[in-house]
C-alpha cells in the first residue's frame, strides 16, 4: 500500500513540482550568472534544486565526515558515479561551493544544458585529442579562480553499482595546480535511480561519505597510478563488500 500510494503521489505531486522548481532554477541560474557572474548564482539555485529532488522524493541524505573539508578552501572532488542521484546529493549536500567537469553532451539537455553553459561548469569534449586539451584549458581557467572541482572519474555511470576503473583528467589538474584531492564515497543511489531505469525513483537513503584529502606532491616526481589507486581505494572502502572490485 505505502508503495501505491507513493506511486501516486510521486506523479501527481513531486514531478510536477519538480519539472516547475526546475524550469525556475535553470532561469534563475543561467540569467543569473550572465548579468552577476557564476561564482554565486551557478552553485546556490542548484544548491536549492538538488535538495528539492531528494526532499521531495523522500530521500533522505546522511553526510560523514563534512569537518574534513573547508569551505575556504579551494579542492578537486572525486566522486564515485552509481545513478543520477549523484548530482542531486552532491549539489545539495555538499556545502562547498563549486564547479563539475561534465559530459559536453549535457548541453542538449533543454533548460538544464544551456543553464550549466551560462553557468560556466566544464564540458568535457571527448570527440578528439585537441578537443579534450581545450577542455582541460578551460578547467584551468576556472581553478585559476579559486574555485573547487567536482569530477566523476569513472566518466559514466555505472551498470552494476561496482566502480569503474578511473581515467586521468582530474588527476593531472589537481597535480597541475597543487590542489588537495578529496575522494567522494556516495552510497545508496544506485538503488534509488540507476542509469537502467529512467523515471522510476525510489525513495529510500543516500550516504554521502567525504575522506580526508589526498595532498599531491607540489615538487619533484609523482606517481599518477599510486595517487588513483589512493583515491580510488579511498572511495571503495565506504561501499558495501557486495559492491567492491
Amino acid at each position: 500500500m505505502i508503495n501505491i500510494l507513493f506511486q501516486i503521489y510521486k506523479w501527481i505531486i513531486a514531478y510536477p513540482l519538480l519539472i516547475i522548481i526546475t524550469l525556475l532554477v535553470t532561469t534563475v541560474t543561467g540569467l543569473g550568472s550572465v548579468l552577476f557572474g557564476s561564482k554565486w548564482w551557478g552553485y546556490y539555485p542548484p544548491h536549492i534544486w538538488g535538495k528539492c529532488w531528494c526532499w521531495l522524493l523522500f530521500i533522505r541524505v546522511e553526510v560523514r565526515n563534512r569537518e574534513y573539508i573547508d569551505k575556504n578552501t579551494s579542492y578537486v572532488f572525486v566522486s564515485n558515479h552509481q545513478g543520477a542521484y549523484d548530482i542531486f546529493t552532491i549539489y545539495g549536500f555538499l556545502g562547498h561551493n563549486f564547479k563539475w567537469m561534465m559530459k559536453k553532451s549535457i548541453e542538449k539537455i533543454p533548460f538544464v544544458g544551456a543553464a550549466c553553459k551560462l553557468s560556466e561548469q566544464i564540458m568535457v569534449d571527448r570527440s578528439s585529442a585537441m578537443a579534450m586539451a581545450r577542455s582541460i584549458v578551460e578547467a584551468r581557467k576556472r581553478l585559476r579562480n579559486g574555485m573547487s572541482l567536482v569530477v566523476f572519474p569513472e566518466g559514466t555511470r555505472t551498470f552494476n553499482g561496482k566502480m569503474n576503473p578511473f581515467k586521468k583528467g582530474a588527476f593531472k589538474l589537481a597535480i597541475d595546480f597543487h590542489l588537495p584531492l578529496v575522494p567522494l564515497t556516495i552510497d545508496g543511489s544506485f538503488n534509488i535511480l540507476p542509469r537502467t531505469s529512467l523515471f522510476n525513483i525510489k525513495y529510500g537513503k543516500i550516504t554521502l561519505t567525504i575522506h580526508k584529502p589526498i595532498q599531491p606532491p607540489t615538487s619533484g616526481k609523482y606517481d599518477m597510478e599510486s595517487i588513483m589507486n589512493d583515491t580510488y581505494n579511498a572511495i571503495q572502502s565506504a561501499l558495501p563488500k557486495h559492491l567492491h572490485n
